[in-house]
């Protein structure tokens, strides 16, 4: 993607260089689990902490103090910063498009651990977005297991692609959508409520396409194909087949793999954002 010289958002927070706190980390696998549980892992992080130490009897690990930013490092934080640019300038004018207001999020890159408003969090968990703090949580490393573990092509498309995802979660906050669907998934069967879990993660991947869309001039040879590649790795289908030898489809609760290529490609080839009713397409 096309992206030096472009403008780098100043709401990015590299806490990569500081030294973690106190958090249950899934190693071996342990942290391959979560990370599969939660990669992409949507816009709640607020139950990985927890997990994490009931698998582990609460044990608690005191982090290593980080090391410093080496030269590829800071090329890819500013790589990142210009990709949030990118997604404020994008959003900021829809919104404005349809009478709104854009309320720009923070995006946090952090290596091995983190405290959030949803809790602590290990790089295990995926880049998640935690609505309590409004803010996007990423560590890096999280990309090259998406290549050598989950099969995707990896490349920078690819890390846009998990970017737009997340605000994509961030934009569902701002509009209600988020706070509507807990209170729809009150009362219903657990397989009714991963329906709409379902539904507000394809929506996610909808807006990720439409902010492809919107910058298709920065678009270069490969990029789509990189990120339905990074789609079709983590979806529902592809990771139980990986990790039980089979699927079950009641218990997906960000889609299969087809289903995410196929909302990022309609956000992508339609860049309207009243074209992502997913909730009323899976019912």
């Amino acid at each position: 993607m096309k992206w030096l010289g472009g403008r780098q958002s100043d709401n990015v927070e590299d806490r990569r260089g500081l030294s973690g706190g106190k958090v249950a980390v899934g190693g071996g696998v342990i942290g391959i689990i979560i990370l599969l549980l939660n990669v992409f892992g949507g816009e709640n992080g607020q139950t990985i902490g927890n997990v994490l130490e009931q698998m582990q009897g609460g044990q608690q690990t005191q982090t290593e103090a980080a090391a410093p930013l080496s030269k590829e490092d800071e090329e890819m934080g500013n790589f990142v910063r210009v990709m949030l640019g990118y997604n404020e300038d994008t959003w900021t004018k829809i919104f404005a498009q349809h009478g709104m207001t854009y309320e720009k999020p923070k995006l946090v890159l952090f290596r091995g651990s983190v405290n959030t408003a949803c809790g602590g969090a290990s790089s295990a968990s995926g880049p998640f977005y935690c609505p309590g703090d409004r803010k996007v949580y990423m560590d890096l490393a999280f990309f090259e297991e998406l290549k050598t573990k989950f099969g995707a092509k990896g490349g920078d498309f690819a890390i846009a692609y998990v970017i737009a995802h997340e605000i994509g979660h961030h934009i569902q906050t701002l509009l209600g959508t988020s706070a509507k669907m807990r209170q729809e998934q009150e009362g219903k069967s657990e397989a009714e409520a991963n329906k709409l879990s379902v539904a507000l993660e394809l929506q996610a991947d909808f807006y990720a396409g439409v902010w492809a869309h919107d910058n298709e001039q920065y678009l270069e040879a490969g990029d789509i194909e990189e990120a339905l590649s990074a789609a079709n790795a983590v979806g529902d289908d592809a990771i139980q087949s990986k990790m039980q030898g089979h699927v079950v489809p009641d218990s997906f609760t960000h889609g299969s793999s087809e289903q995410r290529m196929y909302w990022f490609k309609k956000g992508f080839k339609t860049g309207d954002i009243k074209q992502g009713n997913t909730f009323d397409e899976i019912r």
